[in-house]
């Protein structure tokens, strides 16, 4: 049974979602702020997050860059700010599903249990503790990078591996599918967004820093992905896995 916290302060709308999602067979809890949030997590752990990003106590941008920091749990957006750049940027904060109210509490009941199979493939809902390395490829692939796109990791050829957010995982799988060749900032724009490049936007080279950052933290190694001057981002090192076999790569 998924566990799930549903943080919304607007009262009926809390209520009736709580209700329904455990009328769906989830466990459910409710809380109206940050700060509850916080609470329940004490009490115990959560599979799944649905998130308000206008809450009454703090930002719930910075609610996410919170959980993503120390929780596993996967994060669902569920906001009336449905600017572009407002879903770009939950989705560099780690949340996994970005919903525009008003929603049809179906379709979150869905990307919920989505959610759930794609974690439970992983074997695992919400690990308490760092995963294991996966086991030693063979021969050159002992150099490679590993990408992983069933548990959604990424492990350099020494180090630890380093989960990735869904809007990361999207971004790497385009650029190892074919290592060394450049992806088009227009190609990464429809694949994260659905919508074209805008040329003045930075949330592209924004997720990229954001990235690298976080890749070698984790893992003590920079992650090989480099700009390519008027086309895109390419990832330039040997890279192994299902992605990057499938599209001739490693």
């Amino acid at each position: 049974m998924a566990r799930i916290i549903v943080v919304e302060d607007e009262t009926d709308l809390r209520d009736d979602l709580v209700e329904y999602l455990d009328r769906c067979g989830f466990e459910v809890r409710g809380a109206s702020r940050g700060a509850e949030l916080d609470r329940l997590l004490e009490a115990g752990p959560a599979d799944v997050i649905v998130l308000d990003v206008n809450l009454p106590d703090e930002d719930g941008f910075s609610v996410a860059r919170r959980i993503r920091a120390t929780s596993h749990a996967a994060i669902v957006m569920l906001t009336a700010r449905s600017g572009l750049i407002d879903r770009v940027i939950g989705l560099e904060l780690g949340a996994d599903v970005y919903l525009v109210k008003p929603v049809d509490f179906r379709e979150v009941e869905a990307q919920i249990k989505a959610l759930m199979r794609r974690m439970l493939k992983g074997g695992t809902a919400a690990p308490a503790q760092p995963e294991p390395p996966p086991a030693p490829v063979a021969g050159e692939a002992r150099k490679a990078w590993v990408f992983d796109d069933v548990e959604w990791r990424i492990q350099p050829p020494t180090g630890a591996p380093v989960p990735l957010t869904a809007t990361e995982y999207k971004f790497l799988s385009l650029l190892v599918t074919a290592p060394g060749e450049p992806v088009s900032r227009q190609d990464i724009s429809i694949a994260l967004t659905g919508r074209d490049w805008d040329p003045y936007s930075r949330s592209i080279d924004s997720l990229v820093r954001r990235l690298r950052i976080k890749v070698e933290e984790r893992s003590g190694c920079p992650l090989p992905v480099q700009a390519v001057h008027g086309v895109g981002y390419a990832f330039v090192g040997p890279v192994v896995g299902s992605v990057a076999e499938e599209g001739g790569g490693g």
